[in-house]
């Protein structure tokens, strides 16, 4: 009750915005990730029985000529595809009868395909997710424009790690850890992951290269995603600048910064295993409903920008090796490649319950996080 009183306090139209936004970018990044398993189980010949937006009761639908079910389902958090052979909609197991179906049957079927084909399928809704953020964001890139603030220090704060470490004001930095930067922006990407982390900077001054060792500083920050410890180093320079890219070059620039996204992410979940970084920091559904109302309410820009960022993080999340999840299915597929043969349904089994219990663990853990902070 008490978070319900929060909740209200802080105002219907805020609620409201993130309920829209929640439901929005929701429902287009489930439907990018299906899209991606369906495409490709169709291209193999794959016979698909439902297509689903959310789980649950069905709310509305339709069949296509190909005898597929297309529809929207009462619980909007997540969605699947059913395909024919399935045991459920999770494709976690074989179906018990799959030795007794007609030639014809197993040839449109999931389990009849064969290892590279069902690995293929699985496959497809991750990278679905990384294609699309790379057209999202060469999108904003075209259109908007990409943020380009040149890397040159405009000032040095007092007593920061930069000045401890030798950056002056006019640097200009060129690599940190032999990463070139191009940037500002590319600075950010590899400082903030690097609290309390010596780091190599080279820096080009008056003409020529100086190489400078630089810890950045542990700092607490909060924003609208929360409290988060980050490295900072203590410069400043201009104003954020945004240049439009051409076409080709807009779809190169988003690859990039799709592959920064994903390595960034990657990071900070491991400074999470490891103990560097705090858990308090995940964030669950709560908090993509907060944000993403933000996001809509700041304009298509910001919205395309935070549904790139969302798309990234699923592909991601998805090829982690849990079972229940997609990279869990590769596992299994992988096991399968050395033993020359499936696991045993009673290890899949075991599987797939570890899996969903952690799933829901961090499920739990993390709504909990977003509880704490609103």
């Amino acid at each position: 009750m008490k978070y319900l009183v929060l909740l209200l306090s802080s105002g219907l139209p805020n609620f409201l915005w993130a309920a829209g936004g929640f439901l929005i970018v929701l429902t287009v990044l489930v439907f990018v990730h299906e899209l991606g398993h369906y495409l490709v189980a169709r291209r193999n010949g794959v016979r698909i029985e439902t297509f689903s937006i959310g789980f649950g009761p069905e709310l509305f639908g339709w069949w296509d000529r190909a005898g597929t079910r297309w529809k929207f389902s009462a619980i909007p958090l997540g969605g699947y595809v059913k395909m024919f052979g399935d045991s459920d909609a999770t494709s976690t197991l074989p179906t018990a009868g799959l030795a007794e179906l007609s030639a014809a049957e197993r040839a449109v079927s999931f389990p009849g395909k064969r290892l590279g084909q069902r690995a293929a399928i699985v496959a497809g809704g991750p990278l679905a997710n990384f294609a699309f953020a790379i057209v999202v964001l060469a999108l904003l890139f075209m259109t908007y424009g990409q943020p380009f603030t040149p890397a040159k220090v405009g000032e040095v704060m007092s007593g920061s790690a930069a000045e401890a470490g030798g950056i002056r004001a006019g640097d200009t930095v060129v690599r940190i850890d032999g990463q070139a930067i191009e940037r500002f922006e590319d600075i950010l990407q590899v400082v903030q992951p690097s609290p309390n982390v010596p780091l190599t900077i080279v820096v080009s001054r008056d003409g020529k290269l100086v190489t400078l060792h630089v810890t950045p500083r542990l700092v607490t920050e909060t924003d609208r995603l929360g409290r988060h410890q980050v490295g900072r180093l203590g410069i400043r320079v201009g104003a954020i600048q945004y240049v439009r890219r051409n076409p080709a070059s807009a779809v190169v620039r988003s690859v990039e910064e799709t592959w920064n996204l994903s390595a960034t992410t990657l990071k900070g979940v491991w400074q999470m295993v490891i103990g560097r970084r705090s858990a308090d920091e995940l964030g669950g559904p709560l908090l993509i409903a907060q944000v993403s109302g933000q996001a809509m309410q700041l304009g298509i820009g910001p919205l395309l920008w935070w549904i790139a960022v969302l798309s990234v993080n699923l592909g991601l999340i998805n090829l982690f090796p849990v079972p229940v999840l997609d990279g869990g299915h590769l596992l299994f597929y992988a096991a399968e490649a050395i033993r020359g043969k499936p696991l045993g349904e009673r290890a899949q089994e075991f599987g797939f319950r570890v899996g969903l219990a952690l799933v829901l663990t961090l499920m739990v853990f993390a709504t909990w996080n977003d509880l704490v902070r609103w």
